[in-house]
């Protein structure tokens, strides 16, 4: 007779229970957020659109299933994500699932990412070497926040609504690789587009800011 307490089910069950914690948009939209940095609930709820209360509850889910961590600063609360690289590494495998097995978003991707850039990203390892070399222009298209709490190593900070007046930063022999916050941040996929429709040479990193740090590639804060 199987047993339905053993050890493999208790782990099934905790396990089950990190899924439940994944299955909403909006918790899934605060990791990505929180991955970028530590955040306050409030900065959280105003970048999201949410209540206060109903931000406080998709951070509690993620708390009880051990995927974000509070800290208390007087009367603030501030979140950052447990065993950042391995929850980095789980969404991102969820993403290439969701990508290979649910037509809906695949469209998603069609109509709008691949629309605005059909060729290959820039890889990390690639990007390396060019950085090495200096022979690109890297771009960091995150609000200014989110750059000051870590970015890749001599990233120009250019907020993607102040790309048009900062176009003297760029040359047309000089390549540009841009990053945002991670593989469906629209942010670099439109600063690509504006670059490009400029003479300038654009290119996307294949993901973003919290890849490259879960990889162990080196950061500047």
């Amino acid at each position: 007779m199987k047993s339905s307490s053993g050890p493999k089910q208790q782990i099934f069950s905790h396990l089950a229970e990190i899924a439940a914690a994944l299955a909403h948009p909006h918790r899934i939209e605060i990791i990505e957020l929180i991955a970028q940095g530590e955040r306050s609930v409030e900065d959280l709820a105003e970048r999201i659109g949410l209540s206060l209360s109903n931000t406080s509850r998709h951070l509690q889910v993620l708390r009880r299933a051990r995927l974000a961590a509070p800290r208390r600063e007087g009367k603030n609360m501030f979140y950052s994500l447990v065993s950042e690289t391995e929850v980095v590494t789980l969404l991102g495998s969820l993403g290439r699932v969701g990508e290979r097995n649910i037509a809906e978003i695949d469209q998603v991707l069609q109509a709008y990412f691949r629309a605005r850039d059909s060729l290959e990203p820039v890889s990390r390892l690639t990007l390396l070497e060019r950085l090495r070399e200096g022979s690109v222009t890297l771009l960091d298209v995150r609000p200014a926040d989110e750059f000051a709490r870590g970015h890749l190593p001599g990233a120009l900070n250019i907020p993607l609504d102040q790309l048009d007046a900062a176009l003297g930063h760029f040359t047309e022999n000089i390549p540009v690789v841009a990053y945002c916050r991670g593989p469906y941040c629209v942010l670099s996929y439109e600063a690509v587009a504006q670059l490009r429709a400029r003479g300038v040479q654009a290119s996307r990193l294949e993901d973003g800011y919290p890849e490259w740090k879960g990889a162990g590639l080196p950061i500047e804060t």
